[in-house]
């Protein structure tokens, strides 16, 4: 019997983002992609979400996002329009520049023209690419389209981003430098981020809580803190002791978890 609440409505406490409770989600056939989630996200928290391949990461994030609902179990946040979502894919509109692409969710819900395209100036400043926005997407590097994806998202001043590994199939450098841009505009703006990937490095530099998921079904083998690093971190960062003792407790977490 499906028993699920997926309707985001008002968490409980002021202080809580997000509050998941006995999540289980089952695909047709009896695939059971997630089991037994418990989480609860605190406004303004860089949470990743860590786990081998096929575990349900992208399912969970999914459901937070009201894309899918689960089978069982529920979910308490924020409106869903107080929801963005960045995917693995830029998605980006070939016909639209990057301006009228950054533009389009406000458009969307009916904002005047003059106040959007003030907007996605703005929030495409803050990716650092206000000389690309009259270029097309098919004029864009893979991390230029990342970036506008980016850009797309935060217009909506969002209370919540969700991210399904964006930068995953970029080069090592590009997605090392987006890394750093991602870290200081949650800084900047302190809305409440859930980051999935499979990175250990990636979750490491990015979040300041990280949680890590078993194979399939995925449930979660541990939820850390990550501390002793730095609030304003550069890709300095990454060949520091510190840096290293935190990547290994969530090696060893993705090693049991895969066992």
């Amino acid at each position: 019997m499906n028993t699920a609440t997926s309707e985001l409505t008002t968490a409980p406490h002021s202080d809580t983002a997000l509050r998941i409770s006995g999540v289980r989600r089952v695909f047709e056939g009896g695939v059971v992609a997630v089991d037994r989630i418990d989480l609860s996200v605190a406004q303004g928290e860089f949470l990743a979400i860590l786990g081998p391949s096929g575990c349900g990461k992208s399912t969970l994030l999914r459901m937070i996002a009201g894309l899918d609902q689960p089978t069982n179990g529920s979910i308490w946040g924020v409106d869903r329009h107080s929801i963005a979502y960045v995917f693995q894919d830029a998605h980006l509109l070939p016909w639209r520049n990057v301006l009228r692409n950054v533009a389009l969710p406000l458009e969307l819900r009916g904002i005047s023209k003059e106040e959007r395209l003030l907007a996605a100036r703005k929030a495409i400043e803050q990716v650092g690419l206000s000389e690309a926005e009259a270029q097309y997407p098919a004029q864009l590097s893979g991390g230029m389209r990342m970036r506008v994806s980016l850009a797309r998202a935060l217009v909506t001043e969002p209370k919540i981003l969700l991210l399904d590994e964006p930068f995953a199939a970029l080069d090592e450098i590009t997605r090392s430098q987006l890394d750093e841009q991602l870290r200081a505009l949650w800084q900047s703006r302190r809305m409440t981020v859930i980051f999935v990937t499979h990175s250990i490095t990636e979750a490491t530099f990015l979040c300041n809580r990280a949680i890590v998921l078993t194979r399939r079904p995925g449930r979660v083998v541990i939820d850390h803190q990550i501390e002793g690093l730095t609030e304003a971190r550069t890709n300095l960062l990454r060949g520091e002791p510190e840096f290293a003792r935190e990547s290994s407790v969530l090696l060893r977490a993705l090693e049991r978890g895969n066992a």
